[in-house]
């Protein structure tokens, strides 16, 4: 999850109201501090983080708690009011007929988000998509993305040897002109010079672009600002796109500067895959930072492949208390669908499962070792074996010890993990807590508990 900086400098000040009923006017000061230096650290500007402190005092005077909602809770809600705001609502997108033109500066990642855009447009809407690659500084760009998109039906259309992005994509829309989205990518440069403005304007005639993408890498914090300002001068964004929003602290500058300019984020990139790009949402984002979770946003990310009607009956049997090395197969094997650990856990609350939400780098990292092998340990199992773990004594274990290519203690260990999960999965029956959190993954998010 980006921004890990910020979470912890928010839990950490808040933390420090707990059992409390009220804050007095040092305690009120102390918690306003702690939270914008957590903002600062973050790259968010000293102004914004100003006028977050500020609102967070005066809603903390003027407004009561809810009846049962701790001082914690409270504070907690402000503060995630007041970051949506500040990034501002959802942009929608209309998912058919659409000409993309992404635009940027050297080195952001736009040829990879391009792909990460045309893999998600296939995936959420299930139409067309085709790609022209107008990059004529590059030479590797071409070659590039039709690489990312090897495994995928998207369509790649470019003219390597050409060096007029203009005929390439003239010549593109004439070929690929007919997919429902089609997506252009452009050269980049160190900076808006007058060569990169002239070819721009000219491939924007030509194109006749619906949206205007700009891709902005996180890592230049709250230059972003006037990034997007020259670029939204230029060819008008429609978007932005934020790039490598895992790879940096200063994030919250990024997001924070863009949305100042009033071109809207409506995506961003997290992880190299061409999958990890999702929609911009500020609620949804601000909610996964602050530890309620989101997820639906855990189903979005979810791949075609991923059986919806398997996945269901996985649930409402850990539901019942009834659970397998099968079925913890199985799990597994959805999970590795999804993505990576760090993924999945950023999506459920930090309450969820007695606090798997909130654990951290080193242990989800661990987990992820863990997982990688349970797996390779079942596969030298039998059905039967999965079905009973009571059966693995001793022999058993050797051989499958042998077959997986493990020591005997890492089969012990898996098979200890398994009876862990098992009594927890008895205990959702008579944890009418846990069970709504369940129920909350198959979409009932209104039963959902608040963090803290």
């Amino acid at each position: 999850m980006a921004l890990e900086g910020l979470k912890a400098g928010i839990f950490g000040a808040v933390s420090r109201l707990k059992g409390k009923r009220k804050l007095d006017e040092a305690e009120m000061k102390e918690l306003s501090k702690s939270i914008r230096r957590a903002l600062l650290e973050s790259d968010f500007n000293v102004r914004q983080s100003k006028e977050i402190t500020a609102r967070l005092e005066e809603r903390m005077v003027e407004e009561e708690p809810r009846p049962g909602v701790t001082l914690q809770t409270h504070a907690m809600n402000i503060i995630y009011t007041e970051l949506v705001r500040l990034l501002g609502p959802p942009r929608e997108i209309r998912p058919h007929n659409q000409t993309i033109l992404m635009v940027g500066l050297y080195g952001q990642g736009k040829t990879t988000t391009t792909a990460k855009l045309a893999e998600w447009w296939r995936r959420r809407h299930g139409i067309k998509v085709a790609v022209i690659e107008a990059d004529v500084q590059r030479p590797g760009a071409y070659a590039q993305l039709q690489q990312l998109l090897a495994d995928s039906p998207v369509e790649v259309y470019g003219e390597p040897e050409n060096t007029n992005a203009e005929e390439i994509v003239r010549n593109g829309l004439a070929k690929v002109g007919n997919a429902d989205v089609v997506i252009v990518d452009t050269a980049g440069r160190d900076r808006l010079d007058d060569e990169l403005q002239a070819e721009l304007e000219r491939i924007h005639k030509v194109a006749n672009a619906t949206e205007r993408f700009l891709v902005i890498d996180a890592q230049v914090g709250q230059a972003a600002g006037p990034v997007a300002a020259g670029f939204h001068e230029l060819v008008g964004v429609s978007g932005v796109i934020v790039s490598k929003l895992d790879g940096t602290a200063r994030g919250g500058g990024a997001l924070s500067a863009v949305a100042t300019t009033g071109a809207p984020i409506v995506f961003i990139g997290e992880g190299e895959k061409v999958t990890d790009l999702e929609k911009f949402e500020s609620d949804r984002f601000i909610s996964r930072l602050l530890g309620m979770g989101d997820i639906r946003g855990l189903i979005d990310i979810a791949p075609d492949a991923l059986d919806q009607e398997e996945a269901m009956r996985l649930t409402e049997r850990m539901m019942s208390g009834r659970f397998t090395l099968n079925d913890m197969y199985k799990q597994m094997e959805m999970m590795a669908k999804i993505g990576t650990i760090d993924k999945i856990v950023s999506h459920l609350p930090s309450s969820f499962f007695g606090g798997i939400g909130s654990m951290d780098r080193k242990q989800k990292e661990e987990m992820q070792g863990n997982l990688e092998r349970y797996r390779v340990i079942m596969d030298s199992m039998t059905e039967e074996e999965k079905n009973e773990p009571h059966i693995l004594k001793a022999e058993r274990i050797r051989r499958i010890a042998r077959g997986s290519g493990v020591k005997e203690k890492n089969v012990r260990e898996l098979l200890a993990q398994w009876n862990r999960s098992r009594k927890m999965m008895k205990g959702i029956k008579g944890n009418r807590k846990l069970r709504r959190q369940m129920k909350g993954m198959m979409g009932d998010m209104d039963d959902m508990d608040m963090p803290m």
